[in-house]
């Protein structure tokens, strides 16, 4: 009598993630450590283009210095930053911000000006440090001072982040204050930036209390303390990439693929099949797309042509980041801050200059300093075409009229961040709600990232997790 013969295995439901910046790495951990929990195999294959991972998070070390080319910290109020670093093992590796020497400058007619204490949010919060600010005018003092009286607007339209601080604080809050600290968090012109898209609390502030300060007064007062590090930003003591390289060495169960540009994505039955310029095509139950939305749109257009054009009409800006380094004995001007904002009412290409090495301690040798210049306002401006050693010689000139510098740097770092930083433009929520009205259409796509519902890295973890989560249900739903 012939043996029996044993049942083959069903093979594990395949999941691949296409895009191995923070958002596509938090997303593969999380669908990990969830198919472990749940006991639930999971073929889940991460696709990068480049050679290395982590997207617009990249740190190089030379000579004592950490350099960051990307982002260098990140909101500690936002859980899920310093919560995924705990997770991984990092917490010993969390540095605040410089607590001892503390706050910015603003630029204004050439000269630099403390910006006023009590801004939370983008917006003043105290009225005592306003009133004697420089930044502002006698007429835009008062004109800031009328919000507590101003009535606020009743319908529910969305309107520009300059509309909004405009009306509620004046022309001058707006450009000496506000609009400098905007660009540097989510660039692009405040009159495009939606403000239900950027700062949805402020809108909350004047319809709930009458009045912005009012409102945002009320909520400081209301809010408990809690264990949050003492600086309002944290990094990683080594530089930012020990996340990336933390959060790999955690991804034993995940197949990572550097060197695989994906070409397009396409149904077949109920799944997908991801064609890759290397790899023989993949069939997976499920795929993540978490690559900026025009890559995404490019991908994705053999699938659903009106999906593509939604992604692709997303904006996306540029800037050049130029780290320098020079002895601190060149450098006459004491760097007794987190570095200077110029707005763009200045007219010039340079955006801030950051002092590294005072904001994030340990950045540079202890007799050095490290700068880093940011450049270019918009996709129109001239410093775009301009080459790396004209981009050096404005920066230098910068740091020379302001700060005195007039030796040259131990050495330097230029990057080139052409359309990285996703703007939210007015209309953008109701964009995101077409693009997931589109991705419906196709059960197992899913898509997170940066151009969506947060630029900061806490936000692309949140929303990594978060599309990781949908597609274990769905996984789970199926029964595959």
């Amino acid at each position: 009598m012939p043996a029996p013969q044993s049942k083959p295995l069903p093979e594990a439901p395949r999941v691949v993630i296409i895009g191995g910046g923070i958002t596509g790495l938090a997303a593969a951990y999380r669908l990990q450590e969830e198919a472990r929990a749940q006991r639930h195999p999971l073929a889940i294959t991460l696709l990068e283009q480049a050679g290395r991972l982590g997207g617009k998070i990249r740190t190089e070390r030379r000579d004592g210095f950490v350099l960051e080319l990307g982002p260098d910290i990140f909101l500690a109020r936002k859980p899920r930053g310093i919560g995924l670093c705990r997770e991984i093992g990092l917490d010993e590796r969390i540095q605040a911000t410089n607590t001892a020497i503390r706050g910015s400058y603003i630029q204004k007619a050439g000269v630099l000006h403390r910006l006023p204490e009590g801004l939370s949010g983008l917006v003043p919060t105290r009225l005592g440090p306003m009133l004697k600010s420089p930044l502002l005018s006698p007429w835009g003092k008062l004109r800031l001072g009328l919000d507590w009286v101003r009535p606020p607007r009743r319908d529910e339209a969305d309107e520009s982040v300059a509309g909004f601080i405009t009306r509620r604080l004046g022309g001058e809050a707006y450009a000496n204050l506000v609009e400098p600290l905007l660009g540097g968090i989510y660039g692009g012109d405040g009159h495009a930036l939606s403000l239900e898209a950027t700062l949805p609390q402020l809108r909350a502030a004047e319809r709930d209390h009458g009045s912005l300060l009012r409102g945002l007064l009320k909520k400081q007062a209301d809010a408990k303390p809690d264990a949050a590090p003492s600086s309002a930003f944290v990094t990683l003591r080594g530089g930012m990439d020990e996340l990336i390289t933390g959060l790999a060495a955690r991804l034993t169960d995940v197949d990572v693929q550097r060197h695989q540009p994906v070409r397009k994505i396409v149904r077949q039955g109920a799944a997908f099949v991801v064609h890759t310029g290397e790899m023989p095509p993949l069939t997976t139950d499920a795929v993540l797309v978490t690559t900026p939305a025009r890559a995404a749109a490019r991908l994705l257009a053999p699938l659903d042509g009106r999906l593509a054009e939604e992604l692709d009409a997303i904006p996306h800006g540029s800037t050049i980041t130029l780290s320098m380094a020079f002895r601190a004995a060149d450098v006459p001007r004491p760097l007794d801050a987190y570095g200077y904002i110029i707005p763009r009412a200045e007219g010039k290409p340079v955006l801030a200059c950051t002092w590294s090495s005072t904001k994030i301690p340990g950045r540079a040798p202890e007799d050095r300093v490290l700068l880093r210049v940011f450049l270019g306002r918009s996709e129109a401006d001239d410093v775009f075409q301009q080459d790396d050693e004209a981009v050096v010689a404005l920066a230098r000139d910068e740091v020379k009229t302001m700060l005195g510098i007039t030796a040259a740097p131990l050495f330097y770092r230029l990057c080139r961040w052409r359309r990285a930083m996703p703007h939210y433009v007015l209309g953008h929520l109701d964009r995101v709600a077409r693009i997931e009205q589109r991705q419906a259409e196709h059960p197992g796509l899913f898509l997170a990232g940066a151009a969506y519902r947060g630029v900061g890295i806490p936000d692309c973890i949140h929303d990594g997790e978060r599309a990781a989560g949908q597609v274990f249900d769905r996984i789970l739903d199926f029964g595959f």
